[in-house]
């Protein structure tokens, strides 16, 4: 006997299709569940930039990558368990749980490939009912006094960067200890995961700024005990390097949008520099962020929204002793640590005030794609 449900299915884009993919609702039929199999009732979800990234097709079409007729998004949410394969005996019907979207991974549980996404065989929370395996499974801490619509938000962007904080942060101290470098100025460039992540170097005892051209979104980061810089004072602070060696206007624009940031930085810095930068843009200000590193300075990244390859030169780099950093989601026990850590501390994602309903993603896709509300989008499905 299956399952019936509901679900937005997004299908493989056509030859020579422009612009963004429409998601489509429509029935769906689920097994039972069987073996390491969970059939779970997905509550809130929240969106996620993969779910852009595949609508866009950028970098990859995740139907034609699986090979597969069509896809389900969505790996960021909590859930409430419903039916169990006869291999689990540690979950109960009726338990809260986040998606944990490492579904396959190497040998030490450290992703390949992600839940939702890129993972063949694999259904995200845009849907009423979904089958998940148990290792894509997190448990919500019991009796948690935070709301559930910021679990859905952490379960994807926090858990994200606690494994990148931890291996940056480590980084920076394996060349400079505490007693050498008591308050380190970490920056940032990026959204939602970029913000989170400087508020837990804030909590580790650093210095924290993260740039913004949008007021809104400043004024959140201010909120979270953040510095907020407007992106808006470089406005052509957007490498380009064909259009850097032909265009001499553009050229002239960069380079007086690079110093203006060059000596922000160093005003609030001090002329310090900048001891961790987070970049989850990539190439557009790779070349600024390197300009303002400081020496054992690490760059760390764990996206790649604006570019994918980048370029420095080595020896610079071995002589200031800079380090780059690059991590893909957690292994499952970081994921543990980062939701002890924000049960006992609250240090759980500001989700925007209006909660989207499951009828109304197409509209969260349009709003989200255009930079609209806050960093976290949460939308309903099967509301409690």
């Amino acid at each position: 006997m299956t399952v019936a449900a509901k679900a937005w299915k997004l299908y493989p884009g056509r030859p020579g299709q422009r612009g963004p993919s429409e998601l489509v609702l429509d029935d769906i039929e689920l097994p039972r569940p069987r073996g390491q199999e969970v059939l779970v009732e997905p509550l809130f979800g929240c969106w996620a930039g993969n779910i852009g990234h595949a609508l866009e097709r950028k970098p990859i079409d995740v139907c034609r990558q699986r090979r597969e007729p069509w896809v389900v998004l969505g790996n960021v949410g909590v859930v409430r368990v419903l039916e169990l394969g006869e291999a689990i005996d540690d979950l109960v019907p009726g338990q809260l749980m986040m998606l944990f979207c490492a579904s396959v991974v190497d040998e030490f549980g450290y992703p390949i490939l992600a839940l939702g996404y890129d993972a063949p065989g694999t259904m995200g929370c845009m849907a009423t009912r979904m089958i998940i395996r148990r290792h894509e499974l997190i448990p919500v801490p019991a009796d948690t006094r935070h709301p559930l619509p910021r679990w859905a938000a952490f379960s994807g962007a926090s858990i994200t960067a606690w494994s990148n904080w931890e291996l940056a942060y480590g980084t920076l101290r394996l060349q400079l200890d505490v007693d050498e470098l008591a308050r380190p100025w970490v920056f940032g460039w990026g959204g939602g995961t970029t913000m989170v992540e400087l508020d837990l170097a804030r909590r580790f005892g650093c210095r924290t700024v993260q740039l913004s051209a949008s007021a809104a979104r400043r004024a959140l980061i201010e909120a979270a005990g953040i510095t907020a810089l407007d992106r808006g004072a470089f406005p052509d602070l957007h490498f380009d390097a064909p259009r850097f060696a032909a265009e001499l206007d553009y050229r002239r624009a960069y380079l007086a949008s690079e110093l203006a940031f060059e000596r922000a930085v160093a005003g609030i810095t001090e002329g310090a520099g900048v001891n961790v930068f987070i970049d989850f843009i990539g190439a557009p200000v790779h070349r600024a962020t390197l300009k303002v590193l400081a020496r054992q300075g690490v760059v760390t990244s764990a996206g790649w929204k604006l570019g994918m390859d980048l370029s420095f030169l080595r020896a610079s780099e071995c002589i200031a002793r800079h380090q780059f950093v690059h991590t893909h989601y957690a292994r499952y026990r970081q994921g543990l640590a980062a939701i002890a850590y924000a049960e006992a501390e609250g240090w759980l994602p500001p989700v925007d005030d209006e909660v989207w309903s499951f009828d109304t993603v197409p509209e969260l896709v349009r709003h989200a794609a255009a930079g609209g509300g806050g960093f976290f989008h949460v939308f309903a499905i099967n509301p409690t």
